[in-house]
């Protein structure tokens, strides 16, 4: 790691928050030009806070992503929530995204403004609204958007943005540099995240489950991480993993026919935790059933919750 610059810089903590599937894990990758935040077509796939350190010459951004935010039921769904809520609060500014190309008419644009206006109450800092996928978006519809959301609130800025592409990312940093303060660096210049390897293992190891199952699985699946075992000599880390799930009727669907679909799960979080790790990994899983898993406050708090 490089040692810390005492040089100022534009610095401070930002909370990127906003409803399920708005595309806020996209875009952290894209701003970190690596992904370190998995993505998946299905809404509610981040469940913990996921830090990522943004760095430039004259600033560093330490974005935090959170859990979609949305009406909480089930203790998982309340964890999640609270992750969310509790990163509105102390940050030097916050990202509110939404998916504006499922915002086809200012009526549905108030409809959002009335869910998330308590949420709105609750920031005490600069809030930025991304309106996301506008690639996906005709632009005329753009600025009926801007105007309904410029009534909700006193924002810092409206702004359009592809997290897919990239369009609008350099107005969002520039905006961003306008509030963040003057101090040092919280991370050396060469950290995209504070998150274990360990931690990002066992994350991509559930978007693939998240990924190749389907209905009910995704949803009752967790994953931790047994062994970590890291042979310098050979240029191999090799993994052992657990898929929990809720019922055994789910245990047959995660294998396959000759644990086919578990081999197809293994390979490909295999590949991209090589490339993560930049090294050769031995990546070993297995299947147990724990019960209710998702209402048990202990097997949360193992879960990082």
């Amino acid at each position: 790691m490089d040692s810390f610059s005492t040089d100022t810089v534009r610095s401070g903590m930002v909370a990127l928050v906003g409803p399920p599937n708005a595309g806020k894990s996209t875009l952290l990758n894209t701003l970190l030009g690596q992904k370190i935040s998995i993505v998946t077509p299905k809404p509610q796939t981040t469940r913990n806070r996921i830090l990522g350190v943004v760095n430039g010459a004259d600033y560093q951004i330490v974005l935090v992503d959170t859990p979609g935010l949305h009406a909480s039921t089930g203790l998982l769904n309340r964890e999640m929530d609270r992750v969310a809520r509790e990163s509105l609060k102390g940050m030097d500014a916050v990202l509110f995204m939404v998916d504006a190309a499922a915002l086809p008419t200012a009526a549905t644009t108030e409809r959002l403004s009335r869910e998330y206006g308590g949420y709105f109450a609750e920031i005490d800092g600069p809030t930025i609204v991304l309106l996301n996928k506008i690639d996906l978006l005709d632009h005329r519809r753009v600025l009926p958007i801007i105007e309904v959301f410029s009534h909700i609130h006193p924002f810092q800025a409206i702004i359009p943005v592809s997290a897919r592409t990239g369009d609008g990312t350099q107005r969002l940093i520039d905006e961003l540099l306008t509030v963040l303060p003057i101090g040092y660096r919280y991370f050396p210049e060469d950290s995209l995240t504070d998150a274990s390897e360990r931690f990002l293992a066992a994350e991509i190891i559930r978007e693939k489950v998240f990924l190749l199952t389907g209905q009910e699985i995704p949803y009752s699946s967790a994953v931790l991480i047994d062994s970590f075992e890291e042979d310098d000599v050979r240029g191999r880390v090799t993994i052992h993993a657990t898929i929990f799930l809720e019922r055994a009727s789910q245990k047959p669907i995660v294998i396959g026919k000759g644990g086919a679909k578990l081999k197809q799960i293994g390979m490909a979080a295999r590949k991209d935790i090589e490339e993560l790790l930049a090294s050769r990994v031995s990546l070993h899983l297995w299947v147990k059933i724990r019960k209710h898993w998702t209402r048990d406050g202990q097997f949360l708090k193992q879960l990082g919750f």
